[in-house]
């Protein structure tokens, strides 16, 4: 897509999520549903499968295209980007990066029309951060392999078609030498998945625990085929490079509705018969969070061009993830604190966004492992 297009596509999204969904962010809290209506409007605008290439069937945006449009999408409840984030992102991305061509036109279409939603199946209860602790195993056996394990945390397990499950065959030491992916359908004999996670925010986003009991899989559900064998490792890193980015736009897209929140708030509200708008107190943190929104924008698109020019695929995504995840925290903090004893009210959207917005410094990565990814990629380079 030109960028003509792309500015039509994100000023459509922007009424959609404005016009639509955040009239209704109260109610799929309080619920723990999205609607069905916002559903069918994702998939009639084509956002299941607005980043992968259009020879899939998907609208194929850049990755500074896409964070443009993501950043609308942070505008409202995080739940709604979910529903189709997944194929978009680290899920759809497995086939991108380390599928075979056989199965791009297999799967990818079915995932960029919205027919099939995705799950990217990685962690477990002792191996998140650290694929090294992987213990699903996929056992060699005539004609494909046998899958037992559990994994952890699953987004979209609940309502997924299609499990993208990362186990180990326990030939090579090192796990970045044993992780295969292999495509397993919901409806696999020995699949299962348990009760919906009840969290502390990001309400109508499901996520749950997919359960792997002697799962047999054919040869053709290894991802990249015979060649893709023992490469899941560096499969998933490239699939959470790419994330990282979308995560990080998302959390500007946050940031800024939480500040427009709170510059809407201190105008209003008055104290001592004048706005608190007014009180240099508050505007020293409504000063702190526009810097912080400034900041990670730039960041984030700075980042996202050097992906797209292949210039930098490691430490800008890092570097992007990490300060917007945090600095969305800072300023969803400092909203609540405007706010005062209203921000800590049910029903007010910064209480709402503060318990969403601590999600983003775990997932696609801890800030810890950002800070690894960060650190070890700087030292490298100091020695260059």
């Amino acid at each position: 897509m030109d960028d003509s297009d792309v500015a039509e596509m994100v000023a459509a999204v922007r009424r959609l999520v404005r016009e639509r969904v955040v009239p209704l962010e109260a109610r799929i809290d309080e619920t723990d549903e999205m609607p069905a209506e916002l559903v069918s409007a994702a998939a009639e605008m084509g956002l299941y499968g607005f980043a992968i290439p259009a020879e899939y069937g998907g609208l194929g945006l850049t990755m500074h295209q896409e964070a443009l449009l993501v950043m609308e999408l942070g505008h409202t409840t995080p739940a709604f980007r979910s529903l189709f984030g997944t194929n978009n992102g680290i899920a759809g991305h497995v086939l991108l990066e380390g599928g075979t061509e056989e199965q791009r036109k297999a799967y990818l279409p079915r995932l960029a029309s919205g027919e099939w939603t995705a799950s990217f199946a990685l962690t477990e209860a002792e191996a998140g951060s650290d694929p090294a602790g992987l213990r699903t195993a996929a056992r060699r056996v005539p004609g494909g392999h046998v899958l037992d394990g559990a994994k952890r945390y699953i987004t979209n397990a609940p309502i997924a078609d299609l499990f993208m499950v990362f186990a180990r065959h326990g030939e090579q030491e090192k796990a970045a030498r044993d992780i295969s992916v292999f495509l397993v359908p919901r409806d696999a004999p020995g699949l299962s998945v348990g009760p919906r996670d009840r969290k502390m925010g990001q309400h109508g986003a499901w996520t749950a625990e997919v359960l792997l009991d002697g799962v047999f899989v054919p040869d053709d559900a290894l991802v990249g085929g015979a060649a893709g064998r023992g490469a899941g490792y560096l499969t998933a890193l490239r699939c959470l490079a790419h994330g990282r980015l979308h995560i990080a736009a998302l959390c500007v897209g946050m940031a800024q509705r939480l500040l427009a929140e709170t510059v809407e708030y201190a105008r209003e509200r008055t104290q001592s018969g004048r706005p608190i708008a007014e009180f240099q107190l508050v505007q020293g943190l409504i000063a702190d969070s526009q810097t912080d929104v400034y900041a990670a924008r730039a960041l984030v698109l700075s980042a996202a061009a050097e992906f797209d020019a292949g210039t930098d695929t490691r430490m800008g995504p890092s570097c992007a993830k990490y300060f917007a995840s945090e600095a969305v925290g800072r300023v969803a903090d400092r909203a609540v604190q405007v706010f005062g004893g209203a921000g800590y009210m049910r029903g007010v959207a910064v209480e709402r966004f503060y318990r969403d917005a601590r999600l983003f410094r775990i997932y696609e990565g801890t800030s810890q492992v950002q800070q690894v990814v960060i650190a070890r990629q700087a030292l490298a380079r100091g020695r260059d």
